[in-house]
């Protein structure tokens, strides 16, 4: 009997629906780092108003975070779209990422709480990298040699969409060195992987 029987496997649905799970839970545990203010309930308008003006930082940072985790969960599926097999490797590879998609939640609660310091940045953009170099690795793994993908995908299509998911460690790391000469620049920079995915899409269209 083949030593492939004894393998465990999880197919690559069941995969996905447990992946979609978790990138609930890691939105709501981020919406839930926002601290709404315990406030007298004998404020004017302008004080309330006032006040709630107050919660724009977080809210500012709850925003870009929820933007780059809805870019994973679109990613996600992208790669999982061309997936048709599975493997163990890629099991535990797939939770690895989903791990880090929680520190995500984890390190924008910081961001949140911390927004003019610099260090909470840097530690967001290095989770950011750590688990967008994943989602690359999974894809790539799935890729080499056609193992966990049909053999009818165009290799220009492979190529273009392991770079676009390169893009992403490559921005964040670049706007680390940005925070250190200006944070709020820093903390924009995510923008331009919008023209350059488009760019990259374009370039190995097939």
């Amino acid at each position: 009997m083949s030593t492939d029987a004894f393998v465990p496997k999880v197919k690559p649905e069941h995969i996905v629906s447990f992946g979609d799970a978790i990138f609930a839970f890691a939105i709501t545990l981020m919406t839930l780092s926002i601290d709404i203010p315990d406030l007298p309930t004998n404020l004017t308008e302008s004080q309330l108003l006032s006040r709630l003006g107050d919660l724009y930082p977080q809210v500012e940072s709850y925003i870009i975070s929820f933007a780059v985790i809805s870019i994973f969960w679109i990613s996600y599926h992208q790669v999982f779209n061309f997936i048709t097999r599975s493997h163990i490797s890629m099991v535990y590879l797939n939770l690895l990422f989903l791990l880090f998609i929680t520190f995500l939640s984890i390190t924008t609660s910081l961001v949140i709480e911390y927004n003019t310091y610099q260090i909470p940045y840097v530690i967001y953009c290095l989770v950011v990298i750590m688990t967008s170099s994943l989602l690359a690795l999974i894809w790539w793994h799935a890729t080499k040699d056609y193992r966990f993908v049909d053999k009818d995908i165009h290799p220009l299509f492979i190529r273009g969409m392991i770079l676009n998911l390169l893009l992403v460690p490559l921005v964040f790391a670049i706007s680390i060195v940005v925070s250190f000469f200006d944070l709020d620049i820093a903390q924009y920079l995510w923008l331009i992987i919008v023209p350059l995915s488009i760019a990259v899409r374009r370039k190995y269209r097939h």
